[in-house]
Protein backbone atom coordinates (compact mmCIF):
# COMPACT_ATOMS: atom_id res chain seq x y z
CA UNK A 1 0.00 0.00 0.00
CA UNK A 2 1.24 3.49 -0.87
CA UNK A 3 1.92 6.00 1.87
CA UNK A 4 -1.22 8.21 2.11
CA UNK A 5 -0.98 11.71 0.64
CA UNK A 6 -3.35 14.68 1.11
CA UNK A 7 -6.39 14.39 -1.18
CA UNK A 8 -8.95 17.06 -2.12
CA UNK A 9 -12.39 15.64 -2.93
CA UNK A 10 -14.55 17.90 -5.09
CA UNK A 11 -18.27 17.37 -4.58
CA UNK A 12 -17.42 15.54 -1.37
CA UNK A 13 -20.75 16.47 0.23
CA UNK A 14 -22.65 14.65 -2.52
CA UNK A 15 -23.68 11.02 -2.87
CA UNK A 16 -20.63 9.31 -4.37
CA UNK A 17 -18.13 11.93 -3.23
CA UNK A 18 -19.11 11.54 0.42
CA UNK A 19 -18.52 7.81 0.21
CA UNK A 20 -15.07 8.43 -1.29
CA UNK A 21 -14.35 10.73 1.66
CA UNK A 22 -15.33 7.95 4.06
CA UNK A 23 -13.19 5.40 2.18
CA UNK A 24 -10.15 7.68 2.30
CA UNK A 25 -10.69 8.67 5.94
CA UNK A 26 -11.27 5.07 7.05
CA UNK A 27 -7.90 4.14 5.50
CA UNK A 28 -6.01 7.01 7.11
CA UNK A 29 -5.66 9.36 4.14
CA UNK A 30 -5.60 13.12 4.87
CA UNK A 31 -8.69 14.43 3.09
CA UNK A 32 -10.42 17.77 2.54
CA UNK A 33 -13.61 18.63 0.65
CA UNK A 34 -14.73 21.44 -1.62
CA UNK A 35 -18.45 21.60 -2.41
CA UNK A 36 -20.78 24.47 -3.27
CA UNK A 37 -23.65 22.62 -1.52
CA UNK A 38 -26.10 23.12 -4.38
CA UNK A 39 -26.80 19.39 -4.33
CA UNK A 40 -24.50 18.30 -1.48
CA UNK A 41 -25.20 18.25 2.25
CA UNK A 42 -23.07 19.42 5.16
CA UNK A 43 -24.14 16.40 7.21
CA UNK A 44 -22.55 14.10 4.62
CA UNK A 45 -19.05 15.36 5.50
CA UNK A 46 -17.59 14.02 8.78
CA UNK A 47 -16.92 16.65 11.43
CA UNK A 48 -13.18 15.96 11.36
CA UNK A 49 -12.90 16.51 7.58
CA UNK A 50 -12.32 20.13 6.47
CA UNK A 51 -15.18 21.39 4.27
CA UNK A 52 -14.59 24.39 2.03
CA UNK A 53 -17.85 25.81 0.69
CA UNK A 54 -17.11 27.18 -2.74
CA UNK A 55 -16.88 26.50 -6.44
CA UNK A 56 -14.24 24.55 -8.34
CA UNK A 57 -13.90 27.34 -10.92
CA UNK A 58 -12.66 29.72 -8.21
CA UNK A 59 -8.94 29.63 -8.93
CA UNK A 60 -7.95 31.75 -5.93
CA UNK A 61 -9.93 29.54 -3.53
CA UNK A 62 -8.41 26.40 -5.02
CA UNK A 63 -4.90 27.81 -4.68
CA UNK A 64 -5.53 28.57 -0.99
CA UNK A 65 -6.96 25.08 -0.38
CA UNK A 66 -4.07 23.38 -2.16
CA UNK A 67 -1.57 25.36 -0.09
CA UNK A 68 -3.39 24.89 3.23
CA UNK A 69 -3.70 21.12 2.87
CA UNK A 70 -0.54 20.44 0.81
CA UNK A 71 -2.82 18.70 -1.70
CA UNK A 72 -1.14 16.00 -3.81
CA UNK A 73 -4.18 14.38 -5.43
CA UNK A 74 -7.69 15.32 -6.52
CA UNK A 75 -10.78 13.13 -6.67
CA UNK A 76 -13.25 15.01 -8.82
CA UNK A 77 -16.97 14.32 -8.30
CA UNK A 78 -18.43 17.83 -8.55
CA UNK A 79 -20.90 18.23 -11.40
CA UNK A 80 -24.45 17.79 -12.64
CA UNK A 81 -25.77 14.30 -13.27
CA UNK A 82 -29.42 14.28 -14.41
CA UNK A 83 -29.60 13.05 -18.00
CA UNK A 84 -33.03 14.49 -18.98
CA UNK A 85 -32.04 17.85 -17.50
CA UNK A 86 -28.89 17.82 -19.63
CA UNK A 87 -31.08 17.53 -22.73
CA UNK A 88 -33.29 20.43 -21.62
CA UNK A 89 -30.41 22.59 -20.39
CA UNK A 90 -27.24 21.51 -22.19
CA UNK A 91 -25.27 24.67 -21.47
CA UNK A 92 -25.62 24.07 -17.72
CA UNK A 93 -23.92 20.70 -18.19
CA UNK A 94 -21.18 22.02 -20.45
CA UNK A 95 -20.45 24.67 -17.84
CA UNK A 96 -20.73 22.57 -14.67
CA UNK A 97 -19.16 19.39 -16.02
CA UNK A 98 -16.79 20.57 -18.73
CA UNK A 99 -15.83 24.22 -18.29
CA UNK A 100 -15.50 23.97 -14.52
CA UNK A 101 -13.50 20.75 -14.84
CA UNK A 102 -11.16 22.61 -17.18
CA UNK A 103 -10.69 25.32 -14.53
CA UNK A 104 -10.00 22.66 -11.88
CA UNK A 105 -7.47 20.84 -14.08
CA UNK A 106 -5.71 24.12 -14.87
CA UNK A 107 -5.49 24.98 -11.15
CA UNK A 108 -4.10 21.50 -10.43
CA UNK A 109 -1.42 21.89 -13.12
CA UNK A 110 -0.49 25.33 -11.78
CA UNK A 111 -0.12 23.87 -8.28
CA UNK A 112 1.89 20.87 -9.49
CA UNK A 113 -0.62 18.30 -8.27
CA UNK A 114 0.47 15.01 -9.85
CA UNK A 115 -2.59 12.73 -9.54
CA UNK A 116 -6.21 13.17 -10.64
CA UNK A 117 -9.14 10.72 -10.29
CA UNK A 118 -12.18 11.58 -12.41
CA UNK A 119 -15.78 10.53 -11.88
CA UNK A 120 -16.89 9.57 -15.39
CA UNK A 121 -19.83 7.55 -16.63
CA UNK A 122 -21.05 4.72 -18.84
CA UNK A 123 -23.10 7.42 -20.60
CA UNK A 124 -19.92 8.04 -22.63
CA UNK A 125 -20.77 4.86 -24.57
CA UNK A 126 -24.28 5.95 -25.55
CA UNK A 127 -26.15 2.90 -26.80
CA UNK A 128 -23.41 0.29 -27.24
CA UNK A 129 -23.43 -2.26 -30.03
CA UNK A 130 -22.73 -5.07 -27.58
CA UNK A 131 -23.25 -5.72 -23.87
CA UNK A 132 -21.21 -6.26 -21.72
CA UNK A 133 -19.37 -3.16 -22.86
CA UNK A 134 -15.59 -2.76 -22.63
CA UNK A 135 -13.56 0.42 -22.33
CA UNK A 136 -12.48 0.29 -25.98
CA UNK A 137 -16.05 0.24 -27.25
CA UNK A 138 -17.12 3.19 -29.38
CA UNK A 139 -17.89 6.36 -27.45
CA UNK A 140 -21.13 7.76 -28.88
CA UNK A 141 -22.92 9.74 -26.16
CA UNK A 142 -26.60 10.39 -26.85
CA UNK A 143 -27.05 13.30 -24.44
CA UNK A 144 -25.12 16.36 -23.24
CA UNK A 145 -24.39 14.69 -19.90
CA UNK A 146 -22.41 11.92 -21.60
CA UNK A 147 -20.67 14.38 -23.92
CA UNK A 148 -19.74 16.69 -21.04
CA UNK A 149 -18.01 13.82 -19.26
CA UNK A 150 -16.29 12.51 -22.39
CA UNK A 151 -14.93 15.99 -23.08
CA UNK A 152 -13.39 16.06 -19.61
CA UNK A 153 -11.79 12.66 -20.21
CA UNK A 154 -10.21 14.10 -23.36
CA UNK A 155 -8.97 17.18 -21.49
CA UNK A 156 -7.33 14.94 -18.91
CA UNK A 157 -5.66 12.80 -21.57
CA UNK A 158 -4.27 15.87 -23.33
CA UNK A 159 -3.17 17.46 -20.05
CA UNK A 160 -1.42 14.30 -18.87
CA UNK A 161 0.48 14.19 -22.18
CA UNK A 162 1.70 17.77 -21.73
CA UNK A 163 2.26 18.05 -17.97
CA UNK A 164 3.61 15.90 -15.08
CA UNK A 165 0.19 14.59 -14.09
CA UNK A 166 -1.42 11.19 -14.44
CA UNK A 167 -5.10 10.41 -14.13
CA UNK A 168 -7.69 7.69 -13.84
CA UNK A 169 -11.16 8.09 -15.36
CA UNK A 170 -13.64 5.68 -13.81
CA UNK A 171 -16.76 5.06 -15.88
CA UNK A 172 -19.58 4.24 -13.52
CA UNK A 173 -22.52 2.05 -14.35
CA UNK A 174 -25.59 2.25 -12.06
CA UNK A 175 -24.45 3.31 -8.59
CA UNK A 176 -26.74 2.32 -5.73
CA UNK A 177 -26.86 1.47 -2.04
CA UNK A 178 -25.38 3.35 0.89
CA UNK A 179 -22.61 3.19 3.46
CA UNK A 180 -23.07 -0.08 5.42
CA UNK A 181 -22.80 1.92 8.67
CA UNK A 182 -25.48 4.35 7.43
CA UNK A 183 -23.08 7.31 7.60
CA UNK A 184 -24.03 8.51 4.11
CA UNK A 185 -26.29 7.65 1.22
CA UNK A 186 -28.35 9.07 -1.63
CA UNK A 187 -30.00 12.13 -0.07
CA UNK A 188 -31.22 14.21 -3.01
CA UNK A 189 -34.94 14.91 -2.98
CA UNK A 190 -36.60 13.72 -6.17
CA UNK A 191 -33.69 11.49 -7.18
CA UNK A 192 -34.42 9.30 -10.20
CA UNK A 193 -32.21 6.27 -9.38
CA UNK A 194 -34.39 3.13 -9.46
CA UNK A 195 -33.30 1.63 -6.13
CA UNK A 196 -33.63 5.01 -4.39
CA UNK A 197 -37.14 5.43 -5.85
CA UNK A 198 -38.08 1.87 -4.90
CA UNK A 199 -37.04 2.14 -1.25
CA UNK A 200 -38.86 5.47 -1.02
CA UNK A 201 -41.97 3.68 -2.27
CA UNK A 202 -41.44 0.89 0.26
CA UNK A 203 -41.40 3.47 3.05
CA UNK A 204 -44.56 5.19 1.82
CA UNK A 205 -42.83 8.26 0.34
CA UNK A 206 -44.15 7.38 -3.12
CA UNK A 207 -47.35 5.65 -4.15
CA UNK A 208 -45.78 3.51 -6.86
CA UNK A 209 -42.73 3.02 -9.05
CA UNK A 210 -42.83 3.78 -12.76
CA UNK A 211 -41.47 1.05 -15.03
CA UNK A 212 -40.46 2.70 -18.29
CA UNK A 213 -40.85 0.13 -21.04
CA UNK A 214 -41.88 -3.52 -20.91
CA UNK A 215 -41.05 -4.53 -24.47
CA UNK A 216 -37.26 -4.52 -24.43
CA UNK A 217 -35.30 -7.44 -25.84
CA UNK A 218 -34.63 -8.85 -22.35
CA UNK A 219 -35.94 -11.92 -20.51
CA UNK A 220 -38.81 -10.07 -18.81
CA UNK A 221 -39.13 -7.13 -21.22
CA UNK A 222 -37.76 -4.48 -18.86
CA UNK A 223 -34.40 -2.74 -19.13
CA UNK A 224 -31.35 -4.48 -17.68
CA UNK A 225 -28.63 -2.54 -15.85
CA UNK A 226 -25.43 -3.25 -13.94
CA UNK A 227 -25.79 -2.01 -10.34
CA UNK A 228 -22.66 -1.31 -8.28
CA UNK A 229 -22.64 -0.64 -4.54
CA UNK A 230 -21.43 2.88 -3.81
CA UNK A 231 -18.97 1.68 -1.17
CA UNK A 232 -17.36 -0.76 -3.61
CA UNK A 233 -17.10 2.13 -6.05
CA UNK A 234 -15.47 4.35 -3.42
CA UNK A 235 -12.96 1.61 -2.61
CA UNK A 236 -12.05 1.46 -6.31
CA UNK A 237 -11.15 5.15 -6.21
CA UNK A 238 -8.69 4.66 -3.37
CA UNK A 239 -7.05 1.70 -5.10
CA UNK A 240 -6.88 3.66 -8.36
CA UNK A 241 -5.07 6.48 -6.57
CA UNK A 242 -2.57 4.04 -5.12
CA UNK A 243 -1.95 2.72 -8.64
CA UNK A 244 -1.40 6.22 -10.01
CA UNK A 245 1.12 6.89 -7.25
CA UNK A 246 2.95 3.62 -7.90
CA UNK A 247 3.10 4.25 -11.68
CA UNK A 248 3.34 8.02 -12.21
CA UNK A 249 3.87 7.70 -15.97
CA UNK A 250 0.67 5.71 -16.46
CA UNK A 251 -2.93 6.90 -16.79
CA UNK A 252 -6.00 4.66 -16.86
CA UNK A 253 -9.63 4.55 -17.96
CA UNK A 254 -11.71 1.78 -16.40
CA UNK A 255 -15.30 0.63 -16.10
CA UNK A 256 -16.81 0.36 -12.64
CA UNK A 257 -19.47 -2.32 -12.51
CA UNK A 258 -19.95 -5.94 -11.55
CA UNK A 259 -20.48 -7.40 -15.03
CA UNK A 260 -23.91 -8.69 -14.04
CA UNK A 261 -27.23 -7.11 -14.99
CA UNK A 262 -30.61 -6.99 -13.30
CA UNK A 263 -33.87 -5.96 -14.93
CA UNK A 264 -36.16 -3.30 -13.49
CA UNK A 265 -38.59 -6.00 -12.36
CA UNK A 266 -35.80 -8.04 -10.75
CA UNK A 267 -34.76 -4.98 -8.76
CA UNK A 268 -38.31 -4.34 -7.61
CA UNK A 269 -38.70 -8.00 -6.68
CA UNK A 270 -35.52 -7.72 -4.57
CA UNK A 271 -36.96 -4.69 -2.77
CA UNK A 272 -40.14 -6.68 -2.15
CA UNK A 273 -38.11 -9.50 -0.59
CA UNK A 274 -36.04 -7.20 1.62
CA UNK A 275 -39.07 -5.25 2.85
CA UNK A 276 -41.52 -8.19 2.91
CA UNK A 277 -44.09 -6.14 1.03
CA UNK A 278 -45.07 -5.48 -2.58
CA UNK A 279 -44.39 -2.21 -4.34
CA UNK A 280 -46.97 -1.16 -6.92
CA UNK A 281 -45.58 -1.12 -10.46
CA UNK A 282 -46.86 1.48 -12.91
CA UNK A 283 -45.97 0.48 -16.46
CA UNK A 284 -45.22 3.43 -18.71
CA UNK A 285 -43.82 3.94 -22.23
CA UNK A 286 -40.09 3.69 -22.89
CA UNK A 287 -37.94 6.75 -22.41
CA UNK A 288 -36.06 7.92 -25.48
CA UNK A 289 -32.49 6.66 -25.65
CA UNK A 290 -32.69 3.90 -23.05
CA UNK A 291 -30.81 0.80 -24.25
CA UNK A 292 -32.24 -2.69 -23.70
CA UNK A 293 -29.23 -3.72 -21.63
CA UNK A 294 -26.19 -1.91 -20.29
CA UNK A 295 -23.71 -4.14 -18.47
CA UNK A 296 -20.04 -3.46 -17.81
CA UNK A 297 -17.10 -5.61 -18.66
CA UNK A 298 -15.03 -5.14 -15.47
CA UNK A 299 -12.06 -7.21 -16.65
CA UNK A 300 -9.69 -4.24 -16.88
CA UNK A 301 -10.24 -2.89 -13.36
CA UNK A 302 -9.92 -6.34 -11.85
CA UNK A 303 -6.67 -6.90 -13.72
CA UNK A 304 -5.20 -3.48 -12.94
CA UNK A 305 -6.23 -3.15 -9.30
CA UNK A 306 -6.61 -5.50 -6.33
CA UNK A 307 -10.30 -4.56 -6.39
CA UNK A 308 -12.67 -7.27 -5.25
CA UNK A 309 -16.21 -6.11 -4.53
CA UNK A 310 -17.41 -6.60 -0.96
CA UNK A 311 -21.13 -5.93 -1.59
CA UNK A 312 -21.78 -7.67 -4.90
CA UNK A 313 -25.31 -8.73 -3.96
CA UNK A 314 -28.52 -7.02 -5.05
CA UNK A 315 -30.39 -7.61 -1.80
CA UNK A 316 -27.44 -6.23 0.20
CA UNK A 317 -27.45 -3.10 -1.97
CA UNK A 318 -31.20 -2.71 -1.40
CA UNK A 319 -30.92 -3.33 2.36
CA UNK A 320 -28.23 -0.65 2.73
CA UNK A 321 -30.28 1.81 0.65
CA UNK A 322 -33.32 1.10 2.81
CA UNK A 323 -31.40 1.58 6.06
CA UNK A 324 -30.08 4.91 4.79
CA UNK A 325 -33.56 6.05 3.75
CA UNK A 326 -34.76 5.45 7.30
CA UNK A 327 -31.71 7.24 8.73
CA UNK A 328 -32.27 10.15 6.34
CA UNK A 329 -35.81 10.57 7.66
CA UNK A 330 -34.35 10.89 11.18
CA UNK A 331 -31.74 13.43 10.00
CA UNK A 332 -34.40 15.58 8.35
CA UNK A 333 -36.62 15.37 11.41
CA UNK A 334 -33.70 16.52 13.54
CA UNK A 335 -33.30 19.49 11.19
Amino acid sequence: MSEPIPVLVTGGAGYIGSHAVLALRDRGWPVAVIDNLTTGFRFAVPDDVPLHVGDIEDADLLARIFAEHATRAIMHFAGSIIVPESVDNPLKYYRNNTAKSRALIEAAVRAGIPHFIFSSTAATYGIPDTSPVGEDSAKRPINPYGWSKLMTEQMLADTAAAHPMNYCALRYFNVAGADPQARSGQSTAGATHLIKVAVEAALGKRDKVAVFGSDYDTPDGTGVRDYIHVSDLAAAHVLALEELMANPETSMTMNCGYGRGFSVLEVLDAVDRVTNMRIERDFAPRRAGDPDSLISDPSRIKAALPWRPAYDDLETIVAHALAWERRLADIRQEG
